[in-house]
């Protein structure tokens, strides 16, 4: 699919920049952001003309990132709204906390700007319809960060293996991911740092003083930003059965868990176990510390289990197994999904041809939805049964509030 719309800013030139290159203004350079910014440093058509943060030490690093590898200086910003502002930027990536994806994005599709989004694509389900949305809307170019799903060939043939009926007809799917087994700790509220711009970023979520654990990194481990570790590695993993089973929703999800660690004031559980009922198929998502019997020493994977054998894969491998043992003699399908030319660069081939990207918004939230029902049902203690074609829970009006949360004023989605 090819998308209609405004030329590029990068073909009309900017920034001195010559008229092939693509003009990125980057929004959240913490950790995962300067780890993107690196990551399109690399290409030489893409200019970083934009850095923006709420924490003013984070935006000095990524200038003088940026100085030093590119000899350039780019224009900081500590509000996003005022760097999508600049006509001359043609797209942006936005690597902030969970509840910051959603309206960056939106603004920067109204305003013109294509969007590398880290996942996962959204705090909430509404989040992610309202999302797709405003890139259909703008006709604009989207990929979500599951850098997995490009940068690695080892899904591409694992997806392959399913697809052939190498191990017969898919009737289970196991995921798990290995926890937290130490506490965050317990320091007090206090004041914010003062570079730190702590009431912006809140933003949409509720009113809480400062403490250190709730900010920056450690933002996953609470409600009011994230999922947890549940959710940070849901994109990852799930990715590839989505991709292998060509899933859409989920008809029911049940759920069960906890917290177990000492010495924290973390909410989000270590230990989490979360039972999906798709048409013709489970899936079982497993959290805790330890890895599956036979598995302990793999910290991520997942399991198709088929009437006629096993497929095991994480990242980097995957295994076959039959009968209880692994097999190495069958004979396996021609490869028939082609190479990526990687997350980053695909999304920058994009830009220019205006073709969807894998990992497009709305692929994005068919895979993010995922996630979040099975948080809805762990935070409300209840099978939850979901609609998709209208987006809501059957019969539960409490669980059916956190498909959409209310933002805090004068915060508004849209």
């Amino acid at each position: 699919m090819a998308l209609a719309g405004t030329a590029p800013a990068f073909l009309r030139s900017g920034f001195g920049a010559p008229s092939d290159r693509i003009n990125v203004g980057f929004i959240g350079v913490g950790g995962m952001g300067t780890s993107r910014l690196n990551g399109f440093l690399k290409h030489a058509d893409m200019n970083p003309v934009a850095v923006c943060d709420l924490d003013s030490t984070r935006v000095d690093k990524a200038v003088e990132r940026i100085k030093t590898v590119r000899n350039m200086t780019p224009a900081t910003f500590g509000d996003y709204r005022k760097l999508l502002e600049s006509k001359d930027i043609d797209a942006v990536c936005v690597a902030t906390p969970d509840h910051w994806h959603a309206m960056p994005l939106i603004h920067a599709c109204k305003a013109g700007k294509d969007v590398f989004v880290e996942k996962p694509l959204s705090y909430s389900i509404g989040e992610g319809r309202a999302m797709v949305k405003a890139a259909r809307a703008n006709n604009r170019v989207t990929q979500m960060g599951n850098h997995i799903h490009n940068d690695l060939p080892n899904y591409r043939r694992v997806v392959e293996l399913v697809k052939s009926g190498a191990v017969g007809k898919i009737q289970r799917v196991a995921v798990w991911k290995t926890s937290e087994n130490k506490g965050l700790g317990t320091p007090p509220d206090g004041p914010a740092p003062k570079e730190f711009n702590y009431e912006m970023w809140l933003g949409p979520a509720p009113k809480r003083a400062y403490n250190p654990n709730r900010s920056h990194f450690n933002f996953r481990y609470y409600w009011d930003y994230s999922s947890g570790m549940f959710i940070d590695f849901w994109c990852h993993i799930t990715d590839v059965v989505y991709w292998a089973m060509d899933l859409q929703a989920p008809k029911f999800v049940s759920a069960s868990g906890r917290r177990e660690l000492t010495d924290d004031n973390a909410e989000t559980p270590n230990f989490l176990e979360v039972q999906y009922e798709y048409p013709g198929l489970n899936v079982v998502w497993s959290l805790n510390p330890q890895g599956p019997p036979g598995f302990e020493n793999w910290g991520i994977g997942a399991a198709f289990q088929g009437t006629d054998g096993t497929i095991v894969t994480n990242y980097g491998e995957h295994k076959v197994f039959r009968k209880g043992k692994e097999a190495t003699d069958f004979k396996r399908p021609d490869p028939t999904i082609p190479d990526s030319p990687g997350h980053l660069r695909e999304f920058l081939d994009s830009i220019k041809s205006r073709k969807l990207t894998t990992c497009d918004v709305e692929y994005g939230h068919r895979l993010t939805k995922g996630g979040h029902l099975g948080t809805i049902a762990y935070r409300t203690g209840r099978r939850i049964e979901w609609n998709d074609a209208t987006e809501t829970i059957v019969g539960d009006k409490d669980a059916q509030k956190r498909v959409t949360r209310q933002y805090r004023k004068p915060w508004k989605l849209g």
